[in-house]
């Protein structure tokens, strides 16, 4: 396991440390356990103007890194934030719609464009937000946005989360996006290289969230037409597994195996922007609040208040009120 993210931490004092590491807590079960990676080893590419406070918080940062999806089965203009259907645009979509939401939606119209999915508008948004928040010194604000923006931003490096046919479901491939974004990063996790290196300035976030996107859309076609292939050549591709007190079909690991390695390095190329790009984006926000202490909120506790909304929020998940895609990541 090559998680080397403790920058300039000696070799010796790096395993002892990866050993606790793992041990209290870095072990969850692209679905949530992606998710939850990806905004804990985030904190780790922050300069110490950030480090010290986004430490302090690392628990809830990766507990709440998750909140997005659970919010889709709330709240109904959730969705829509979660990806962007680029083929309902026409060819070229990626490089030629509009980069700035008033431009897009008077170009589109605001319904339009949610029916299509929101993602790189909202990445911006809530960068907005997030800087808006340093700039308050709201240490509640600023935990809960950028949770939020890490999940968004590992949402933009899927290409499933780009396409309409974001489930394989147009290509008789039902069940792709949680192979590629879940069972994937589970099995072959602690094989990745997540040294990043620091988190640096982004001089122009809107536009970066869309390279993000187009990105991830060019390799829409491998993703599908690689497990494609692999499936004609494959007499079964499915085994069981349990999973607490369920026994559940899943991709096979011998298959999964086969497929992650056809990808040549895929799913952890984009597992380590993802952890970049959050990163970049959390720093970039602060510099562009004006570079706040951070320090006079590392005593921040949530208050009662917070914590009964969160119980409420949590809640609100679990009674699946409103209707999503189903084949987004989900808890385990």
């Amino acid at each position: 396991m090559t998680l080397n993210i403790f920058i300039g931490m000696p070799k010796k004092v790096f395993l002892i440390s990866i050993g606790l590491f793992c041990l209290t807590g870095m072990s969850f079960n692209w679905g949530f356990f992606a998710h939850k990676k990806i905004s804990r080893l985030a904190v780790f590419t922050l300069p110490p103007s950030l480090a010290g406070f986004y430490k302090k918080n690392i628990d809830y940062l990766t507990e709440a890194s998750v909140n997005p999806d659970r919010r889709r089965y709330a709240i109904p203009e959730e969705a829509p934030r979660h990806y962007i259907d680029l083929d309902d645009y026409g060819d070229s979509a990626a490089y030629t719609l509009p980069r700035y939401w008033n431009q897009a939606v008077e170009r589109y119209g605001k319904d339009t464009l949610e029916a299509r999915g929101i993602l790189p508008w909202h990445i911006h948004r809530v960068y907005i937000q997030l800087k808006e928040a340093f700039l308050l010194q709201d240490p509640e604000k600023i935990l809960r946005l950028s949770s939020d923006l890490s999940h968004y931003i590992a949402d933009a490096h899927v290409p499933l989360h780009t396409t309409r046919n974001y489930d394989g479901q147009l290509t008789n491939q039902v069940g792709i996006h949680g192979f590629w974004e879940s069972r994937l990063p589970e099995l072959f996790f602690e094989q990745y290289d997540f040294y990043v290196g620091t988190a640096s300035y982004v001089p122009n976030i809107q536009l970066a969230a869309w390279a993000m996107v187009q990105q991830s859309n060019q390799a829409v076609d491998s993703v599908l037409n690689v497990e494609l292939q692999l499936s004609r050549s494959t007499p079964s591709k499915f085994s069981f597994e349990s999973k607490g007190k369920q026994t559940i079909r899943v991709y096979s690991q011998e298959y999964s195996k086969k497929y992650h390695h056809a990808l040549n390095g895929m799913v952890e190329r984009f597992f380590r922007n993802s952890v970049k790009r959050t990163g970049d984006f959390w720093y970039t926000a602060w510099v562009d609040a004006g570079q706040p202490d951070l320090n006079r909120l590392i005593g921040y506790k949530p208050t009662a208040e917070e914590l009964e909304k969160r119980k409420q929020e949590l809640q609100q998940w679990k009674e699946h009120t409103v209707k999503a895609r189903e084949h987004e990541g989900s808890e385990n």
